[in-house]
């Protein structure tokens, strides 16, 4: 009898290799322009923050002195310690009228979301498409109307104003966005608590609120953002007593020239609250932004 011959396993392939190797560089190249694109998007940002420690003839200067001498003079102007005028007020006007905002815009916008998702009323599509077709309208065409009520009311350079304005401009975006957030909520756990006796109220608070805090908290942030930047109703309404951070921006451009490095400075200064409340909710609003992308 013959003996059998036994087949050695084939090696690896070269083709097999190479296919390897094309994947790790196309995943490094697309690592390194993730990198660059996101560089990119912060070097308005750096740039912004390193012309604030520099003085103002290197600021101004064209090209730019990248290397110039760093200072804190832009900030103790900013601060009033040339003389200048306090920011305190208008940075305190900011944050009161964006937080009151905002947490109006919560108490209004989560009975709303829950009558829209959960327990739906009737024709709740039109409902919806009337929220969104309230952001159709430019701001500017409803600048003279509210301005005019503003003056007939006494209201004007008042923060309360600001206030009832950016509740009724953000509500709208809120209760779309919760709706979203509320619609994965599940029913089972709101039944269960109905039939133990739950009203209205307990079920919001005490179960589509820590269910939901994600999105809530998504939402909150937005609001929050889209309040502190508003520039153009805070300019026209408001004046001595109601100005924002935004407007007194405005105050660095004048008629003698732009002074740029006062200018970064105050933009930075202006930008922390948000970039700390971003920080600081970031895990939330991933989770919030990314609620119902998988199904």
């Amino acid at each position: 009898m013959s003996a059998s011959t036994v087949t050695p396993p084939a090696p690896a392939t070269a083709s097999g290799d190479a296919t390897t190797r094309r994947a790790r560089r196309r995943s490094a190249a697309l690592g390194v322009a993730a990198w660059v694109v996101g560089i990119g998007f912060c070097l308005p940002a750096l740039w912004m923050l390193l012309t604030s420690f520099h003085a103002e003839a290197d600021a101004a200067t064209n090209p730019p002195s990248v290397a110039a001498a760093l200072t804190l003079d832009g900030y103790r102007t900013f601060f009033g310690g040339g003389g200048g005028p306090t920011p305190w007020p208008p940075l305190v006007n900011s944050l009161g009228a964006s937080f009151f905002s905002t947490v109006l815009v919560l108490l209004l916008a989560l009975p709303a979301a829950y009558a829209l998702s959960i327990r739906r009323v009737r024709k709740w599509t039109d409902v919806m498409f009337f929220f969104l077709s309230t952001k159709m309208l430019p701001v500017v065409a409803g600048l003279l109307p509210v301005y005019l009520f503003a003056k007939n009311a006494g209201l004007l350079d008042n923060i309360w104003l600001l206030v009832l304005l950016y509740t009724s401009m953000n509500l709208p975006i809120a209760v779309w966005m919760m709706q979203s957030f509320l619609a994965d909520v599940p029913v089972s756990i709101i039944e269960a608590a109905q039939v133990d006796g739950a009203r209205l109220l307990t079920v919001l608070r005490r179960v589509v609120a820590p269910v939901a805090g994600p999105g809530i908290a998504a939402t909150a942030l937005i609001c929050f953002i889209f309040s502190w930047n508003e520039l153009l109703f805070a300019r026209v309404l408001t004046g001595v007593v109601a100005g924002t951070a935004p407007v007194h921006l405005t105050t660095f451009v004048t008629s003698q020239g732009l002074f740029l490095a006062q200018l970064c400075a105050a933009s930075v200064v202006v930008s922390l609250p948000v970039l700390v409340a971003g920080y600081a909710a970031q895990d939330k609003l991933v989770q919030g932004l990314s609620l119902g992308a998988v199904k």
